[in-house]
């Protein structure tokens, strides 16, 4: 017997019960979920030949990087709740339709502009299809099967991050037939034709409810609230912090909190708020979401900051770069993906003693570096153990966020973490990111910039350690 659960040949039409398969079905999704990852570092790699080929300058090139993520962060609860209006299948093939041909144009764009367009647009196919991902794993798997799932989920997680940046480095350094960066791109449209190929035949048939309210106000104020929150994050500091981006996050905090009110307004009318009060009560779910957060901003800053001080501080070339980045995302991918092998007993604490060995492991590899010393084989070895480290703790967190939510909820709770891990990465690239560019002017002396890597992991400890306490809240929720 398996653990996946059998989908209807029709709605309404017949109580026949038809089975998909579950390696394939899994396959298909992550993959989806994979190229989504990709794209969020595979372009860092290719920023200076993008520089050079189409004339950009530095702001506009920060819209490219981060023009993808900012769409992509923003829309993603809007996404979660367009898949339980109109099914979780029929809005992963959309995503993942938008985003390829997002991609092909990205890859032939003219200039800057289009380009910036582009990624935008790339952004928001990528927010259609990655909540559909959680949600057909939430619905389609149960016991073991979900756990082994979401152990390949979060493995996807890291290894996107690792392998974009080395698959970057790859094909920048290729120039394939002269065309530079854009393989970069173009490398997606070939996947994700294959995926909706695949797609028509593997995705099981789980219809939405359109009976389900819409709240659009919700919708209005959260994502003006997100975009207001992300925007100045990402660009405050290649802009040098400019008065309208601290506005801008101070309307972000007051939009948050009137999401807050116009929520609750259309619960207590009988409504369907976006966000449905239930879901944020299930146990466990909000101190989870808050280490989840602490960790991917650790993570995700780490591999920004360390990638910046190897290209600018150390010489080192793209390909190199990512190499050199791709044992801490290795790490995190095989501990995601076997953790739960550890012995039972452990299983309730291992994220908040993974969490807290993490705070003196980023400290000792900014002692390891902070003289400029080249990346050797200790340092390697220790950013394969954070990686180990992180994974033992993000895997369970993730986990433990969703095992109590009901199944009815689960498109919303999976909006809710998806959102909450992206915009922990988004948070991480551009406050630890800020903190390493602060200590140093790039290119600059290879000392130089290991002292910046010094204070940046110093940061990044700090909030590895509030990850610690959120989990350690956790673990008393469970005993009470």
């Amino acid at each position: 017997m398996t653990d996946l659960q059998t989908r209807p040949s029709a709605v309404g039409s017949s109580t026949e019960a038809r089975a998909v398969r579950p390696g394939l079905l899994l396959a298909l999704v992550l993959c989806g979920q994979f190229m989504a990852i990709l794209d969020v570092s595979i372009v860092n790699v290719a920023v200076p030949t993008i520089r050079t080929d189409l004339n950009a300058s530095g702001a506009a090139l920060q819209l490219v990087i981060a023009g993808y993520t900012i769409a992509y962060a923003v829309l993603l609860i809007t996404g979660a709740r367009l898949g339980a209006r109109y099914g979780y299948s029929r809005l992963f093939r959309v995503g993942l339709a938008g985003f390829t041909a997002a991609s092909l144009a990205c890859g032939l764009a003219p200039a800057t502009g289009w380009l910036i367009a582009f990624r935008l647009l790339q952004g928001a196919g990528s927010a259609l299809m990655v909540p559909q991902v959680m949600s057909l794993l939430q619905r389609t798997f149960t016991g073991a099967a979900r756990t082994r799932a979401l152990g390949l989920y979060s493995a996807v997680l890291a290894g996107g991050m690792a392998i974009g940046q080395v698959l970057g480095g790859v094909l920048v350094s290729a120039d394939l037939f002269g065309t530079g960066w854009r393989p970069v791109f173009l490398v997606n449209v070939p996947i994700g034709l294959a995926l909706l190929a695949a797609g028509a035949r593997l995705l099981p048939n789980l219809p939405g409810d359109r009976n389900r309210g819409f709240d659009v106000p919700g919708l209005v104020v959260l994502g003006a609230a997100l975009g207001l929150l992300v925007v100045p994050l990402v660009l405050g500091h290649e802009l040098g912090w400019p008065a309208w981006g601290w506005a801008m996050l101070a309307a972000s905090a007051a939009l948050f909190a009137l999401f807050v009110e116009v929520e609750r307004r259309i619960a207590r009318r009988g409504g369907q708020p976006l966000i449905s009060g239930r879901v944020l009560r299930a146990p466990s779910l909000r101190p989870a979401a808050l280490a989840l957060f602490m960790i991917m901003a650790a993570f995700a800053g780490f591999l920004f900051a360390f990638a910046l001080h190897q290209q600018a501080g150390l010489g080192h070339g793209a390909l190199r770069a990512g190499l050199c980045s791709a044992p801490v995302a290795l790490g995190f991918g095989l501990s995601s993906l076997h953790w739960h092998r550890l012995p039972a007993r452990l299983h309730g604490v291992l994220p908040v003693i993974a969490a807290a060995l993490l705070a003196p492991g980023y400290l000792l590899l900014g002692v390891l570096l902070r003289d400029g010393a080249d990346i050797g084989a200790q340092a390697l070895t220790v950013t394969a153990v954070l990686g180990l480290i992180a994974g033992c703790a993000y895997s369970p967190l993730f986990a433990r966020a969703l095992a109590k939510v009901d199944p009815a909820d689960a498109a919303d709770a999976s909006g809710v973490m998806v959102t909450v891990v992206q915009l922990g990465q988004v948070v991480g690239v551009a406050v630890l990111g800020s903190v390493f560019l602060g200590g140093v002017d790039l290119p600059a002396p290879a000392g130089e910039s290991g002292h910046a890597l010094l204070v940046t992991t110093a940061a990044i400890a700090a909030a590895v350690a509030v990850a610690a306490v959120a989990a350690g809240r956790i673990r008393r929720t469970a005993r009470g």
